[in-house]
């Protein structure tokens, strides 16, 4: 069973983020703020988790919460800024999304950037250590997951409705085949001929 809380004060947020390694797609980031009481039997780092598993955490987290945020930085502004600073600032606007401002904040992974002067500790696997960051791992999965559900529907040919953007061999065949979208990450290395491809609309 995972951690309720990692300091002592009394609102501390949970953050983490969603979608990193893919070659297409925003990435996706979530904040959680938990009752103090919270736990759960299963609830963890949502790669741990099966698709059920994870809608059911999905609600029951949207419902029992004080307060949560889930927000994405585009491909775009990934290509101009980098994955990490992307990732971070994705954090930041979840955390901004808040209705309350947490007291303290732990953040999944090792890298992070102050905001707003809050105090925050970076955790490694956090979110399979506190629920919080466990519950925000959930939010910025399932919902990320569900936008590439949604934008496999305008750009059929790359299956991100299974792959979810992420680099697997099909994925990347696809785009040799049928060039890149502007959801694809151009700063990323999309296939060994990237220079070749074409970007359409």
């Amino acid at each position: 069973m995972l951690k309720s809380f990692y300091s002592d004060k009394e609102l501390e947020a949970g953050t983490d983020e969603a979608g990193r390694g893919c070659l297409a797609g925003p990435v996706f980031a979530a904040a959680v703020i938990l009752p103090r009481d919270f736990s759960h039997p299963y609830l963890r780092d949502s790669k741990k988790l099966n698709s059920i598993q994870k809608d059911e955490c999905y609600n029951l987290i949207k419902q029992t919460a004080l307060s949560f945020a889930i927000k994405k930085v585009t491909p775009k502004k990934i290509d101009q800024i980098n994955i990490l600073n992307a990732s971070i600032l994705a954090m930041h606007h979840a955390l901004a999304g808040l209705t309350v401002q947490p007291d303290y904040i732990i953040v999944d992974g090792n890298k992070f950037k102050p905001y707003k002067k809050v105090p925050f500790s970076c955790i490694i696997k956090g979110d399979d250590k506190y629920y919080s960051i466990a519950a925000a791992s959930v939010l910025a999965k399932v919902a990320r997951d569900r936008y590439m559900k949604r934008a496999s529907k305008r750009y059929p040919y790359y299956s991100w409705e299974t792959n979810k953007g992420y680099p697997t061999a099909a994925h990347r065949a696809s785009i040799v085949t049928h060039g890149i979208t502007p959801l694809h990450r151009k700063s990323f290395k999309l296939t060994e001929d990237y220079n070749q491809l074409d970007l359409f609309d």
